[in-house]
């Protein structure tokens, strides 16, 4: 059977960035650590390849819903804080879909990173080094 795919990736953020906020590395700095999480979906290869925002909480993005949802098992309870969640990926795409899915699940306020770690970086966002060899359990 030959898959006739209706919906692109594309499609899927464009539709995300509809629904949801986008900020830019300028308006995250304006945020102070008691009002927003910062959460990397990045995999862990990214984070020990390219570094990480200082302070920012990881979730992978395959245990997103599962760290969200407060009746699962492995729910995480920084996702049940009163603050502004902010999710960032690479490049903005993944987050994007992973801020857009967050909102549907009920967690408000969510944002994402526009171009994500890759213009946090750029803009001279702070950056801790990689750690080579370093693996981390969900």
């Amino acid at each position: 059977m030959v898959q006739h795919i209706t919906t692109g990736c594309r499609a899927l953020v464009e539709e995300a960035e509809r629904e949801i906020e986008t900020i830019t590395v300028d308006q995250t700095r304006a945020l102070r650590d008691d009002e927003a999480v910062f959460v990397d979906i990045r995999d862990i290869r990214e984070l020990n390849r390219e570094g990480r925002m200082p302070g920012a909480f990881h979730c992978p993005r395959d245990m997103l819903e599962f760290w969200i949802d407060p009746e699962s098992r492995y729910h995480k309870p920084i996702f049940a804080e009163d603050k502004k969640f902010i999710f960032f990926c690479a490049g903005g795409l993944r987050s994007a879909l992973a801020a857009h899915t967050a909102h549907r699940m009920g967690l408000r306020p969510v944002a994402h990173l526009r171009g994500g770690f890759g213009a946090w970086r750029a803009a001279g966002g702070a950056v801790e080094a990689p750690v080579s060899g370093k693996t981390e359990k969900a």
